[in-house]
């Protein structure tokens, strides 16, 4: 439990980031989009660390947490046996589809090269492939990813907002 009160401040600083983008985007100011876009390719890139081989433990930081990335540590393979390769293989094309989506969802965002029409189906694709991911290694210091996650969503179906285009 300690490691999961450890990313209190992350959390929050999460939160309040995301606060302020809202309201730049509630309000129509340029930066709130540049900002979104940003928070977008940021959480899509967090997840390359499924793809990385874990740290040496000899330079973790001190909160001694352990990699909570290792797609061998699913509980699929705990709980039901499966196969470590098939489970890694699933993640690493997560994790793929999480990346490039969140880098086309960013750049329709602000409009460039990518087409703003294709915003809301490639942040859903974003934050599905990312739930799913999540769950297939799940580790209580995702609950961070999970709610960028849910907020991602809620911002396609429930706000109304829409990037010009």
């Amino acid at each position: 439990m300690k490691t999961v009160t450890q990313l209190v401040p992350l959390a929050v600083g999460a939160a309040l980031v995301a606060g302020l983008t809202w309201f730049l985007l509630d309000r129509d100011v340029v930066l709130g989009t540049w900002l979104l876009a940003a928070l977008i390719l940021g959480h899509g890139l967090a997840h390359v660390a499924f793809v990385v081989p874990a740290p040496d433990p000899a330079r973790t930081t001190g909160a001694r947490m352990p990699w909570p990335f290792d797609l061998r540590d699913s509980w699929l393979v705990d709980r039901f046996g499966l196969n470590p390769g098939i489970v890694r293989a699933a993640g690493m094309t997560l994790a793929a589809m999480a990346i490039v989506t969140a880098l086309l969802a960013a750049l329709a965002t602000v409009g460039i090269v990518v087409p703003a029409n294709w915003w809301p189906g490639l942040v859903v694709a974003l934050a599905i492939s990312s739930m799913l991911l999540l769950t297939l290694r799940f580790s209580p210091a995702f609950v961070i990813g999970f709610g960028i996650d849910a907020a991602l969503l809620w911002l396609v179906f429930l706000s109304g907002w829409r990037p010009e285009g």
